[in-house]
């Protein structure tokens, strides 16, 4: 049962969650990352399939990931999602809003909109999960259905808050699904395991201007249409 006393506090986690993109090097217990996935897997799932796979990364294990990818994308190579994610064309409002993300994180960093190299750079940041102590990275059988991506969102949803509740920060990273084929023979993957995307985890680095970016959401009313309320 819910108490009062606990809403504040959901409440809170949900509020401060913010997408981090540079973290201090200080580590995450292993205790403590287990109860955060023992949480999340509270998460509800279609008959109770519970679809999901992580591999929890640290130290070296983590650094041969990183290592593995940058080396390819430093070379222009990229092998492509094993699923759609975004859409092939951009309409209003999505575009915009993508747009005003990324325009807001390359001011936070100085970067022109003609620095090509240094939004190369800034990309492949991603592959070192942007500095972060630990890297998740998830996997899905491929017998199950797409529809079971939901239930993945909401056990990485839950992941996120019970880490933000214990003053832990993450960033979701969709850009490991690019590299399926490095990812697997670095991770050591069987073959019905397909990639699903990343998580960096961590401590947020208060110093870092990138962490100061705060994206806004749309009012409830542009987004819900109320029928047969008062």
């Amino acid at each position: 049962m819910t108490t009062q006393t606990s809403i504040p506090s959901v409440d809170a986690a949900i509020r401060s969650r913010r997408s981090i993109r540079n973290f201090l090097p200080t580590p995450v217990p292993r205790e403590l990352l287990a109860e955060i996935l023992e949480l999340a897997a509270r998460a509800p799932s279609g008959t109770n399939v519970q679809p999901w796979k992580v591999y929890a990364l640290t130290g070296a294990p983590k650094a041969a990931l990183s290592a593995a990818i940058l080396e390819k994308y430093e070379r222009g190579e990229m092998e492509g999602r094993e699923f759609d994610y975004y859409p092939k064309e951009w309409k209003d409002p999505w575009h915009s809003r993508r747009k005003k993300i990324g325009l807001g994180l390359y001011g936070l960093l100085g970067i022109a909109k003609d620095d090509k190299a240094r939004m190369k750079h800034q990309t492949g940041r991603n592959y070192v999960f942007f500095d972060a102590p630990v890297g998740l990275i998830f996997t899905m059988d491929r017998c199950l259905g797409e529809g079971m991506f939901l239930d993945y969102g909401m056990f990485m949803g839950n992941l996120m808050i019970a880490a933000r509740a214990r003053g832990l920060d993450t960033c979701a990273q969709l850009s490991f699904a690019d590299y399926p084929r490095t990812v697997a023979a670095s991770l050591g993957l069987p073959d019905n395991e397909r990639v699903v995307c990343g998580m960096a985890l961590g401590y947020a680095n208060p110093e870092a201007p990138e962490n100061q970016l705060v994206t806004e959401r749309e009012p409830v009313e542009n987004f819900t249409d109320f029928r047969g309320f008062d």
